[in-house]
């Protein structure tokens, strides 16, 4: 059962004012699923949008943000809690252990960093995690299409886009969500493993 889900997204609003409708419908679906929310604990950009939906709509949030962040005063201050870390790195590994699964919505370099870790961690049988990208007004759709390229290419196995659920609707994505199966049994993995 899904309890929380960590959303990666951009500290800016970005040209389209889509992203930001589009962010606080997400944040609303969650807070009435009773899904808590996990992200970067900026007050800017859609991570801002997230967060002030989340708590105008009484819903559970926790931030984790690091030093230099905090430092420049870019923390949200009305969180349900605010975790502090030493840097972005140790924010993506206490991201990734707070949430069940992950919701990605538009941005840049460092949400694409973020949804391809998780990626990563799931092809390598670390975590068992699905990864939800909502493709506002086709957003991701060339990053898509590199993705089925490197696919076609021989680089990333078929079986391993079993964890990346996309869609341009959040109904559509969260019925997706719960009807995910893992591509991959983790204890099967570790007894081959040792094997």
């Amino acid at each position: 059962m899904i309890k929380s889900i960590g959303i990666f997204c951009g500290s800016a609003k970005g040209s389209d004012t889509a992203y930001v409708e589009k962010a606080k419908q997400v944040a609303s679906i969650l807070t009435q699923k009773n899904i808590g929310i996990v992200y970067g604990g900026g007050n800017i950009g859609l991570m801002g949008v997230i967060a002030d939906e989340t708590i105008e709509c009484n819903g559970e949030i926790i931030g984790v943000i690091p030093t230099h962040l905090l430092d420049k005063e870019l923390a949200h201050e009305n969180l349900t809690q605010l975790i502090e870390v030493k840097d972005m790195g140790e924010r993506k590994d206490e991201m990734i252990a707070l949430s069940d699964a992950f919701l990605i919505l538009p941005g840049g370099y460092g949400t694409m960093d973020e949804m391809f870790e998780v990626l990563s961690l799931n092809q390598l049988h670390l975590i068992n995690k699905p990864c939800l990208v909502y493709n506002i007004n086709g957003y991701f759709d060339t990053l898509i299409a590199f993705i089925l390229h490197a696919v076609e290419q021989g680089f990333v196995k078929r079986e391993h886009l079993s964890f990346l659920i996309v869609d341009d609707s959040p109904e559509a994505l969260f019925n997706k969500l719960e009807n995910f199966v893992p591509e991959h049994n983790l204890d099967k993995w570790i007894v081959e493993l040792k094997a």
